[in-house]
C-alpha cells in the first residue's frame, strides 16, 4: 500500500523543532499510513539577534520564510508557536489547526543571587531582560522601580545569559520553557493580575494551504476544540485592534460551559497607561467575543495609544 506523504516547514530552534517533531509523531501515530518529513531553516527573526524585535518589523518575523515554502508547493504544512503567528494570512494559506494549549502564563527565571525575591519583591534596580512590548508594558507600568534590558536569542541562549551574571531575571514563555525540559528553572508563574500574556501564547498553529481539503482532513486529528476557540477569541481581538505581534497587547480566556470570557489589555510602552476590560459571549462565536473586547478597550483610547505606538516605530 502506498504511503501518504506530508512535508512540514519549521523554523530549526531548538524549541521550534521540539514542537514540530510533537506534530510529525502525532500525525503518525494517529494515521498510521502518512510518512511525515521536516524541512528545517532559519527566518528572518532568527537571523537577526542584535536589534530589538520592535524595530525590525511587526509581522511574520518568524513565519514568512514558512510560508513561502507552501506557496511554492515546497512543503505542505508549517507549524507554528501561535503567538508568532500573524492574524491576518497571505493569500492561499489558512490556519488549519489549533492543537492542545500548554500553560499560557509568563514565567520568571532568576539568576541563582535572586532566589529569595518574587518579582514583586526584587529590590529597586534590578536588572529584568524581556524581548517582548506587552511584557515590558506591564511590568513597567506594575514596577516602575525595575530596569528592563532587551534580550535576544532562543530559549537556551537567553538562560546562559542569565546565568552568566547580565541579568537578575529573565521573562520567558512558561509553555516554551516546559516542552524544552526547563521546567525546574520556572521560579514564578507571574499571575494574570501583573502580566496578560500573548494572543495564542501555549498552543501551536498549523498553516497550511487553504484549499487542500485533503491536508485539512488531516490534521483534524490534532484539533483541541476548546483550545481553538480561546485562541480564535484572542486572534480576533488583536486582528480587531490591528496589532501586529510586537505590540503592548495581551490577553486571558477561558471557558466554563456554554461560555468563553476573554481580558484583554492594551498599554502604552513607557507603562503609564493601561488599559484592561473583559467580554463574555457564546462560544460557538469566539471570534464575536474578541470584536466586542476590541471595541470596549478602543472607546476607552486603546486606538490612541496604539497609534502613537505605530507613529514611534515609523518614526525609527
Amino acid at each position: 500500500m502506498t504511503k501518504l506523504k506530508l512535508k512540514i516547514a519549521s523554523r530549526r530552534s531548538k524549541l521550534a523543532m521540539v514542537q514540530t517533531l510533537w506534530v510529525k509523531e502525532q500525525l503518525e501515530k494517529n494515521i498510521p499510513d502518512l510518512e511525515v518529513s521536516i524541512e528545517a531553516m532559519a527566518t528572518q527573526g532568527d537571523k537577526i539577534l542584535d536589534v530589538a524585535l520592535a524595530k525590525i518589523g511587526d509581522k511574520g518575523l518568524f513565519t514568512k520564510e514558512l510560508e513561502a515554502q507552501m506557496l511554492v508547493g515546497h512543503a505542505d504544512i508549517a507549524v507554528h508557536s501561535l503567538k508568532d503567528l500573524p492574524t491576518n494570512l497571505p493569500d492561499g494559506l489558512i490556519l488549519g489547526c489549533i492543537t492542545k494549549r500548554e500553560d499560557p502564563s509568563d514565567a520568571l527565571v532568576v539568576n541563582k543571587k535572586n532566589k529569595i525575591y518574587q518579582l514583586e519583591s526584587l529590590p529597586p534596580g534590578s536588572i529584568v531582560g524581556t524581548s517582548s512590548l506587552r511584557r515590558l508594558a506591564q511590568l513597567r507600568y506594575k514596577f516602575p522601580h525595575l530596569d528592563f534590558k532587551d534580550i535576544r536569542g532562543n530559549v537556551i541562549t537567553r538562560i546562559e545569559k542569565l546565568d552568566s551574571g547580565e541579568f537578575d531575571c529573565i521573562i520567558l514563555a512558561a509553555a516554551g520553557l516546559k516542552r524544552l525540559g526547563f521546567e525546574s528553572r520556572i521560579h514564578q508563574i507571574i499571575p494574570n493580575e501583573i502580566s496578560l500574556h500573548a494572543v495564542g501564547q501555549g498552543a501551536l498553529g498549523i498553516e497550511c494551504k487553504s484549499d487542500d481539503k485533503e491536508v485539512l482532513k488531516l490534521l483534524s486529528v490534532l484539533e483541541d476544540k476548546v483550545s481553538s476557540q480561546r485562541c480564535l477569541a484572542e486572534r480576533s481581538f488583536l486582528r480587531e485592534l490591528e496589532g501586529g505581534c510586537q505590540v503592548p497587547i495581551g490577553v486571558n480566556s477561558s471557558v466554563q460551559n456554554d461560555e468563553i470570557a476573554l481580558i484583554g489589555m492594551v498599554a502604552s510602552i513607557d507603562g503609564k497607561r493601561l488599559i484592561k476590560d473583559e467580554s463574555i459571549g457564546n462560544i460557538k462565536y469566539p471570534e464575536e467575543v474578541g470584536k466586542k473586547l476590541a471595541e470596549k478597550l478602543k472607546v476607552q483610547g486603546a486606538d490612541k495609544i496604539l497609534s502613537e505606538i505605530f507613529e514611534q516605530f515609523r518614526e525609527k
